[in-house]
């Protein structure tokens, strides 16, 4: 039987409490997660029930959320964050983590954050959610995925400006990002021979060195040598043709040069359901691909879709493991 996914609550003054209701109400006959959370957070509306230990999940979800009481210092006020609740946003990812490690969870979904917040109120020295559970999993390279129906896309290099890609994509970092990919559609997605479609960096994937030479001095060899070790890698390909239906049939996740790259084909072709998957953990992490949206908690209207796709993925992957 699989065991219930750990949700943590992420920050409480955002719209995760709300969304999260409603995805229990969506899936609540199809399988088992529990929130860490202040049961004292939780909007009026939510009908839940606190659990001590995650095996009492399954059996509260079909008629409760389950809930798993973590004491929080801070009282919640939709739209403002408190960063008297930093600490409890960090010791909830911390918890759920543990428990996705011993076994006692199945996967980890996570909740949005807000980094300023975390800062403010513990001196977070995270740059975000995937250093942290790098660093509770005591493993030094990780790799994000954006996941959906559609595409699976990875961006090679992440959250830095567009001028200094090229020195951050190293043959090591292509060489990481490309194993640790095949790994993970391995064991987390159940694909026995991951074929995996490498971008350029460059317009036309540099065109014979007449748009930019680094396509073929650094991406071509590392693909050249892991084809020789068995790995099924398309590329370098030109960005502006890999996306398009027949492109997509022909490989099971794209691997980018960068953000932008990989994030606009997956958010143009399917924005609401695209999960945020982390690969390299010693445990499965999803997340919904949205923020703390402080514009709109409170409102009711928050949607949840994200979230439910996330939860979903979770639930699919710890299967296929």
């Amino acid at each position: 039987m699989t065991a219930p996914i750990a949700v943590s609550c992420g920050e409480p003054a955002g719209v995760g409490l709300e969304i999260i209701e409603k995805a229990w109400d969506v899936l609540k006959n199809d399988l088992s997660f529990f929130l860490i959370a202040d049961p004292a957070h939780l909007p009026a509306s939510v009908p839940f029930i606190e659990i001590q230990a995650p095996n009492e999940a399954a059996e509260v979800m079909p008629d409760a959320l389950p809930v798993l009481p973590h004491p929080f210092f801070g009282k919640r006020t939709p739209g403002i964050p408190d960063p008297e609740n930093a600490e409890g946003v960090i010791e909830a990812i911390s918890r759920a983590t543990d428990l996705a490690m011993t076994g006692e969870a199945s996967a980890v979904c996570t909740l949005p954050i807000h980094k300023k917040a975390l800062k403010d109120g513990a001196d977070f020295p995270y740059p975000g959610h995937t250093e942290f559970l790098a660093y509770l999993g005591e493993v030094d390279r990780v790799v994000m995925m954006l996941a959906s129906d559609q595409l699976r896309v990875v961006p090679a290099t992440i959250h830095i400006p567009l001028k200094d890609v090229p020195a951050h994509l190293t043959p090591d970092l292509l060489r990481d990002t490309i194993r640790i990919t095949a790994e993970g559609l391995q064991s987390q997605f159940g694909v026995a021979a991951p074929r995996l479609a490498i971008a350029g960096l460059n317009p036309h994937a540099g065109e014979g060195g007449a748009m930019g030479t680094e396509d073929a001095d650094i991406i071509a060899p590392v693909l050249e040598e892991m084809r020789r070790e068995g790995y099924d890698l398309s590329g370098p390909m030109p960005a502006d043709t890999m996306f398009h239906a027949r492109a997509r049939a022909g490989y099971d996740a794209a691997i980018c040069a960068y953000h932008d790259q990989a994030l606009i084909p997956i958010k143009t072709l399917d924005f609401d359901r695209g999960v945020n998957v982390t690969l390299g953990l010693p445990f499965i992490r999803t997340s919904p691909d949205h923020g703390t949206a402080f514009d709109i908690a409170g409102q009711g209207v928050a949607n949840p879709t994200s979230t439910i796709e996330a939860l979903r993925m979770a639930w699919h992957m710890a299967q296929s493991a």
